[in-house]
């Protein structure tokens, strides 16, 4: 893979630590909140541009729409990157929380965040890590 792919991928994996360090914060001290949905936030971005690359680099399909993340995320489950319809969930909840100005709906969403949803992340990067070996 090209050097800026793998930095990509790099990427993806430092913010999934960083994620990685809410499931055993204490959601009432300062920060803990915007920062989870931050970290949430990065790692789905750059996990659907990851799922991009690859669908694109390794399987050679070109075809679908727009490159939006629900057609990207489409490509990648049709591709056995993802095997998981959660992953639409998020993506709805990732459009939620950028209208969420008062933290209500990330304190809705912050144990599916930590719970399933970094569960997903992790288990995707387990996956498509064979892809970024040298």
């Amino acid at each position: 893979m090209e050097n800026k792919y793998f930095n990509r991928y790099q990427s993806l994996c430092k913010s999934l630590a960083n994620l990685q360090l809410s499931r055993g914060a204490d959601i009432d001290a300062p920060f803990v909140l915007p920062a989870t949905v931050q970290n949430f936030n990065l790692t789905f971005d750059l996990s659907w541009k990851v799922l991009k690359e690859l669908v694109t680099q390794e399987f050679g399909m070109t075809d679908f729409a727009s490159g939006s993340p629900r057609e990207c995320l489409k490509a990648a489950f049709s591709v056995g990157l993802i095997d998981d319809d959660k992953w639409m969930d998020m993506l709805k909840v990732r459009n939620t929380l950028a209208h969420d100005y008062d933290g209500q709906v990330a304190l809705r969403y912050y144990d599916n965040i930590i719970g399933d949803y970094y569960i997903l992340f992790e288990t995707m990067v387990r996956g498509i890590e064979k892809y970024y070996k040298a």
